[in-house]
């Protein structure tokens, strides 16, 4: 068994003119690239993480035109809600539409072999910031909004920051204890580029996580220092255009 990691597929075959292609070169054809660079690594007997930012699909029925695309791949997949998958519903409807190599978190844990799997979303927390990382591309789709309350801004951020933290405990708090490996998905980095302690790093300390895995960040430039290990977790980014889509490896 390998496990891989692949974040923030932005697959729009449900919803055409969400394509990410609008973004540039670097996101030319993205989806035959990350098909073709998956066929290429991944088995049927591997597991393929993908934390968040699966599908611009505004419902279930638009989602699943690209959930049906990821399921026709090789691997089994377990998938995190993101920021901008709005189709995301309750897990009973979930259930019942799913794709059958697809998994996901959600208050929940995934046991893999030897391996157990939990994670929550995450959201914006003024605890770190990750700008001198980001080369910044204008969003063509973008509408411009009227001037906001920047205090009621970070209140609202801080209300479902704290909140998520409570579910990636409700969530780390049903790891198989048997478990060799312990994963946390999050798709939010849960810590900074040169890792100074957050609340959400106390958090998968605490539950003895081995590897957390996350995305959300896109045109970022790799410079030092880069996430990496801290304290018995080890950090990894997996953002699809960060990694030119090819899947990383993981175990």
């Amino acid at each position: 068994m390998t496990i891989w990691a692949l974040s923030d597929l932005h697959l729009s075959f449900g919803s055409p003119s969400k394509s990410m292609e609008v973004f540039g070169s670097s996101w030319k054809n993205y989806a035959e690239r990350i098909k073709a660079h998956w066929l290429e690594s991944i088995k049927a007997e591997d597991l393929v993480l993908i934390p968040g930012d699966i599908s611009w699909g505004m419902n279930m029925d638009q989602a699943l035109i690209d959930l049906n695309w990821i399921d026709a791949l090789p691997g089994t997949k377990l998938i995190l809600k993101g920021n901008h998958d709005y189709w995301w519903d309750s897990p009973a409807k979930m259930l019942a539409k799913m794709p059958p190599s697809i998994h996901f978190i959600q208050n929940n844990a995934f046991n893999w072999q030897d391996v157990t799997i939990g994670g929550a979303r995450l959201w914006d927390t003024p605890e770190y910031s990750f700008g001198e990382y980001i080369q910044y591309v204008e969003n063509p789709r973008e509408k411009k909004k009227p001037v906001e309350n920047l205090e009621e801004i970070k209140a609202e951020q801080e209300k479902i920051f704290v909140r998520d933290l409570e579910r990636l405990k409700l969530s780390l708090a049903k790891l198989d204890p048997k478990a060799k490996i312990r994963i946390a998905l999050t798709h939010y980095p849960p810590i900074s580029a040169d890792l100074e302690d957050s609340r959400a790093s106390k958090i998968l300390e605490d539950f003895k996580i081995d590897i957390c895995v996350f995305g959300h960040l896109h045109n970022v430039v790799k410079k030092d220092p880069f996430f990496g290990e801290k304290n018995g977790v080890r950090y990894v980014f997996a953002s699809c255009d960060f990694l030119e889509f090819i899947p990383l490896r993981i175990l």
